[in-house]
């Protein structure tokens, strides 16, 4: 089949347009604060990652400008070759010694953390074991690796220590997200680590949408758990908390020095630009300095529940400032979405394949800098939409 004719029978977009609730690229004429503005309307913004509402702080954009004015835009090359600047080795040490690590690698995405980590270790004799909800970019990492993958149901420990007896001779490599970014549970991470001590396997957290939300200071959920020192690599974004766009892994500096020289995704991509890797550094600063705000993200977090369980709207099993809303259909979780800017109100709508068929749902984010007065009227909307579209969440 021909490109364009593959192309041409992909429809489900088309359909969504014409009832008019397409949710997708909304373009956005602000910055990424608790209020932003679509279409020369002000909405309260309850989709965004900006956990700490750093995106806009004045010491980060300085920090950013900063960087520009010394280095330039872009590093024109990649880590490996041209491309290291003096401020990617300094934020590379400070995101190790943050999350109690000997060494740590930037990368210039996220996805491409997972997606270069896993591939370059993961070898023939290996096996990745992974939580069936995790990441889109830890599955497209087992993908790509030579050794075999092997799914487990969600933060089930009894299925995932079969799996681990299942494996006979092969490596267990036990990559797992530390906040699942679709439902907004812990990963069982004690249990885990029990698992792989037992069944000598290697653990890898993806602590996306851990780092400044979870753990004494936000060193994510290894040292929530204090279990430091039972997880070998620690995998991190700077497009949640950290207020920019890349991430890191972090671990053994001997695993470091390895992926530095065997890990395509970094050898073969461009370099973090300045403002993006500074941008990191300054908001690390006030992550550290101001722990205040991680309280008020909490606060937030628990206002919201008991918000909507105040309202007869369930939230699942969240436990972190991600707070889902399952509606189950497709389309009736577009008209909400859709309904609920109307309102004022902008949240993310989570279909399938991102979840499983008839579990769809809204994604709800909150934020350090959200008001008490915003969350309310945000849980008023949603009752509102909610009972006059006819839907009830479903527990």
């Amino acid at each position: 089949m021909r490109i364009q004719e593959r192309a041409a029978q992909f429809t489900a977009a088309n359909q969504v347009r014409q009832l008019g609730i397409y949710p997708y690229f909304r373009p956005i004429d602000s910055d990424q604060d608790t209020e932003v503005i679509i279409n020369n309307h002000r909405v309260l913004m309850l989709g965004s990652n900006n956990y700490l509402g750093l995106t806009n702080h004045p010491e980060v954009k300085s920090a950013a400008k900063a960087a520009i004015d010394r280095y330039g835009s872009g590093c024109a090359g990649s880590r490996f070759l041209n491309g290291t600047l003096r401020i990617h080795i300094e934020l590379e040490e400070e995101l190790a010694d943050f999350v109690h690590k000997e060494a740590a690698l930037l990368y210039s995405t996220g996805f491409q953390v997972n997606q270069g980590v896993i591939s370059t270790l993961v070898g023939r004799d290996g096996a990745v074991v992974i939580d069936r909800t995790d990441h889109a970019s830890i599955i497209d990492g087992c993908r790509l690796a030579f050794g075999r993958t092997v799914k487990f149901e969600h933060s089930d420990i009894d299925a995932l220590e079969r799996v681990l007896k299942s494996l006979n001779s092969l490596t267990p490599f036990i990559v797992i997200d530390g906040v699942f970014s679709m439902e907004g549970d812990i990963a069982p991470l004690p249990d885990i680590v029990r698992l792989a001590g037992q069944y000598n396997a290697d653990v890898m957290v993806d602590d996306a949408h851990s780092i400044g939300v979870l753990g004494p200071n936000g060193e994510g959920t290894a040292a929530h758990f204090g279990l430091t020192e039972g997880v070998g690599l620690i995998m991190g974004t700077f497009s949640k908390s950290l207020a920019s766009i890349g991430g890191f892994i972090a671990g053994d500096a001997a695993v470091i020095d390895f992926l530095k020289h065997h890990s395509r995704a970094l050898i073969f991509s461009a370099s973090p630009a300045p403002a993006s890797v500074a941008s990191v550094q300054a908001a690390l600063k006030i992550i550290k300095r101001e722990p205040e705000r991680r309280a008020k993200l909490w606060a937030n977090t628990r206002r919201l529940w008991n918000n909507l369980k105040s309202a007869g709207i369930s939230y699942g099993r969240s436990q972190t400032p991600i707070v889902p809303i399952l509606i189950g259909d497709d389309l009736d979780t577009f008209r909400v979405c859709a309904h609920l800017q109307e309102e004022g109100v902008f949240v993310n709508p989570v279909v399938s394949p991102a979840v499983g068929p008839g579990e769809a749902l809204i994604r709800l984010a909150i934020m350090a800098t959200h008001t008490f007065d915003q969350i309310d009227y945000a849980v008023e909307k949603i009752k509102l939409v909610l009972k006059k579209l006819g839907i009830q969440s479903k527990g």
